[in-house]
């Protein structure tokens, strides 16, 4: 790995977060005069830096991009965030919703840089399964929107340049969704680890997303290939004891003998999240999912729902994350 990518891992894990103190981590810039080398592992490339005012960016801050399987394009951060907010958000999304975009995308690259442990050479990855989604803004004018949508989402970025979420003196776990279906859920009931600002809440206001509750039909036979079981019986007596997570999803599931996680369940039937109700009419089984993804941390219906009633990007990151920071990554006035 590259000395500076080393340095830049060194300083976050480290700690890069000090309380309302702007810091300067000479790790973290990158000159472009001085572009890493190629790894063996991924072929590295340098892109344009964001067209930023000077006083907000003083000093570009670069990161890995790992872009397909072999090639990793050295991005400045707040032209990635640009990508990474064009692609996760909606553009008419409230603009201190699109700000709280912003900042946990910039926040979440730092920590999986800091982490390393999601691929080579502490990149991230432009896959939203993975890491995050991100798309040039080339490409977003040729398939998606216009250069309106652009300069809304690059306001909220430049608006909030630098800035990371951060807790107890390290860069925070700022994972996000699209839609918790009413209540996002704890960490430690998804991954089994547990973060005091990774807690359930409540998410009001997520009714326009489309995953908010969503119903799947499946005949009784369908629903058994799908748990690899040869069932047998009345598909309504399958259906034992549920337990539930404080944020409302399902803990473990009894069918027909057999305990299941939600997480399995999830998984096994395909299905929008864990938080879902199973019922059996005759020989068909009918689930209702409320929510689309893991639901832990911030809801984005949730805060463009929060900044329609006129709460401020700080206020909405407070609220999904409690107890943490705003800060500000090196010497960004």
């Amino acid at each position: 790995m590259d000395k500076a990518w080393k340095q830049v891992l060194a300083a976050v894990i480290l700690g890069v977060c000090l309380p309302r103190t702007v810091m300067s981590l000479a790790g973290f810039w990158l000159p472009r005069e001085e572009e890493p080398e190629s790894s063996q592992s991924a072929q590295q490339t340098v892109v344009e830096t964001f067209p930023t005012q000077p006083s907000k960016t003083p000093v570009p801050v670069y990161i890995p991009v790992l872009t397909d399987k072999t090639s990793i394009r050295v991005l400045e951060l707040e032209n990635y965030v640009l990508g990474v907010v064009l692609a996760e958000m909606p553009a008419y999304f409230e603009e201190e919703a699109l700000k709280a975009q912003a900042v946990v995308a910039r926040t979440y690259a730092l920590r999986r840089i800091a982490q390393g442990d999601r691929h080579p050479d502490g990149a991230v990855c432009a896959s939203s399964g993975c890491c995050q989604a991100y798309i040039s803004t080339e490409e977003y004018l040729e398939k998606r929107g216009t250069q309106a949508d652009v300069n809304r989402i690059r306001q909220a970025v430049l608006e909030t340049a630098g800035e990371i979420v951060c807790y107890a003196g390290s860069v925070a776990e700022t994972t996000y969704f699209s839609c918790s279906g009413g209540k996002t859920e704890d960490a430690l009931e998804v991954w089994g680890e547990g973060y005091p600002y990774l807690q359930s809440v409540s998410s009001p206001g997520e009714e326009e997303a489309f995953t908010y509750r969503v119903t799947k039909t499946l005949s009784a036979n369908a629903f058994a290939q799908k748990l690899g079981r040869d069932l047998s019986g009345e598909p309504a007596e399958w259906l034992g004891k549920v337990t539930y997570t404080r944020g409302g999803g399902i803990k473990t599931m009894d069918i027909s003998g057999k305990t299941y996680t939600g997480a399995k369940l999830w998984q096994l039937l395909g299905l929008n999240s864990t938080s879902f109700t199973v019922t059996a009419k005759g020989d068909t089984i009918i689930i209702e999912t409320a929510g689309k993804g893991h639901r832990v941390g911030m809801s984005q219906y949730g805060a463009d729902a929060m900044a329609a009633t006129g709460k401020k990007y700080l206020e909405i990151l407070s609220y999904y994350y409690p107890g943490t920071e705003i800060d500000k990554v090196g010497t960004i006035g």
